[in-house]
């Protein structure tokens, strides 16, 4: 007589055997289940726009990692900052609200055409214009040398423009005179100072400021030199075109770094 493996109405070895591998691999499954989920990667901070100070060079690997849009950025005065313009771009007889500026963040292409953090503080009725221009000029890998605050140079515009350095926002008179400047509000931009110098009229004569611009102040209209500004240049045609008016378009001083908001 054949011998069965199984008592009456119990299971074969065989499917006693299925049934525990099968228990076994359910466990398994369900303790894989239960395994807590691996932690999201976070961008390293080095690696993200807010911690990367004016005057940075910038990878190309990190803007992709932070991605472009966000190396373009408007806010309010931090408070940081605005601890920082005080005394400096902001004196005591500063007659603006803090509300009324802008702090921008943005890259720049700097005298070797790389990637660089730059800063501007503006008027909060130009930041967004602003921002788009100079996302423009990046774009088109237009060269700015800096862009620190003039803060960085104890709100001395000569100082700030004898560096060739991009600033915007500083509450103070034109130079020889006692009249508001425009970027008292924030709302004229000097690009490039020192290859775009400002001359001004003063006893019947051509003043040059910064000094050390003299070089790049006449015969400009043949000159060729690097950062020059004149109505082919695509700076002036940008902020023309957003509705600002260009100092070197003055008939009698001449200021070709600058352009100002025309309200």
């Amino acid at each position: 007589m054949a011998l069965t493996l199984a008592s009456c109405g119990g299971a074969t070895y065989e499917e006693t055997r299925s049934r525990k591998a099968s228990s076994q691999k359910n466990e398994a499954i369900a303790t894989k289940n239960e395994q807590p989920a691996a932690p999201k990667a976070e961008k390293p901070a080095a690696l993200t726009a807010n911690n990367w100070s004016s005057g940075r060079v910038v990878s190309q690997a990190e803007i992709d990692i932070t991605g472009i849009d966000n190396c373009f950025v408007s806010s309010e005065i931090p408070d940081a900052i605005f601890a920082k313009m005080q005394g400096k771009s902001w004196p005591d007889n500063c007659t603006l609200q803090r509300s009324d500026l802008r702090y921008l963040r943005l890259l720049h292409c700097n005298a070797e055409g790389k990637p660089q953090m730059g800063e501007l503080v503006t008027n909060q009725k130009i930041a967004d214009m602003v921002l788009k221009i100079f996302r423009d000029l990046y774009d088109h890998h237009y060269r700015i040398e800096k862009m620190h605050l003039i803060d960085d140079y104890d709100g001395n515009d000569d100082a700030s423009m004898a560096d060739n350095n991009t600033s915007c926002f500083n509450y103070r008179c034109v130079p020889g005179t006692k009249n508001i400047s425009k970027h008292s509000y924030g709302l004229a931009i000097d690009i490039n100072p020192l290859y775009n110098p400002y001359i001004p009229i003063r006893n019947g004569k051509p003043f040059v400021m910064p000094p050390n611009g003299e070089p790049y102040a006449f015969g400009r209209d043949t000159a060729q030199f690097q950062y020059k500004i004149d109505r082919e240049d695509l700076a002036y045609q940008l902020f023309r075109k957003a509705g600002f008016n260009w100092g070197g378009s003055w008939s009698r001083s001449k200021d070709y770094q600058h352009f100002q908001w025309a309200e």
